[in-house]
């Protein structure tokens, strides 16, 4: 069956090919195009704490990481790998929860919660996001840890989940991230990291294409 190319006025991301359907008219836009600004896969060298939200609520630690490739480019290559094949595994789940709620771009967050003491308590659905004052509550969760159900850890105990928010998050500003009555905005530091390692980056694969 031809298909008929998506004519929804924009150009995904590479990181999106497999997860939003053109709404339009149902069919996979399988856009290829790579993003200007980013280097190629492999030159990255940040860890993922130097570009997470990190906020602590009593027995409980959280820490909020964008699923964006303009993100997630720049981190060690292991680490890069790790969360791409994340986004290839989810990719089915995406795209569905994307048409049901009629999302064009769905912003993803992966989210994990650190157990700091025993029976560590925690409220997945609170986590809320406001960007460019617009506030954001997780249209749905997909749970990645068996303990995630029970809402409660172990000390040194993990739950992680990818968190799938509205289109309208827009993650090159400042953007705060809450937790109940916690909030972080440290995005803002976060972003002059990011822009640093993304110029090393560049010239490290330039250097890499014409030595």
């Amino acid at each position: 069956m031809k298909t008929r190319p998506c004519t929804t006025g924009f150009l995904l991301p590479a990181l999106w090919l497999s997860l939003v359907a053109c709404p339009a008219t149902g069919q996979d836009p399988r856009v290829t195009a790579e993003p200007r600004d980013l280097p190629p896969p492999g030159y990255g060298t940040l860890r993922q704490e130097d570009v997470s939200l990190a906020l602590q609520v009593g027995s409980i630690s959280i820490q909020i990481l964008p699923l964006d490739e303009w993100v997630t480019r720049l981190l060690a290559p292991d680490t890069y790998q790790s969360l791409h094949s994340l986004h290839e595994a989810l990719a089915d789940s995406v795209q569905q929860i994307a048409r049901q709620q009629g999302i064009g771009r769905p912003t993803l967050f992966f989210v994990t919660f650190f157990g700091l003491q025993e029976r560590a308590r925690f409220e997945p659905e609170i986590v809320t996001i406001t960007s460019q004052n617009r506030f954001f509550r997780p249209v749905a969760i997909l749970p990645r840890s068996p303990q995630w159900s029970r809402r409660q850890l172990n000390q040194r105990e993990t739950a992680s989940a990818v968190y799938i928010f509205d289109e309208g998050i827009e993650l090159r500003e400042p953007f705060t991230v809450s937790y109940d009555v916690l909030t972080s905005n440290r995005w803002e530091r976060v972003l002059r990291v990011l822009d640093r390692e993304r110029s090393r980056a560049i010239s490290r694969a330039r250097a890499d294409r014409d030595p």
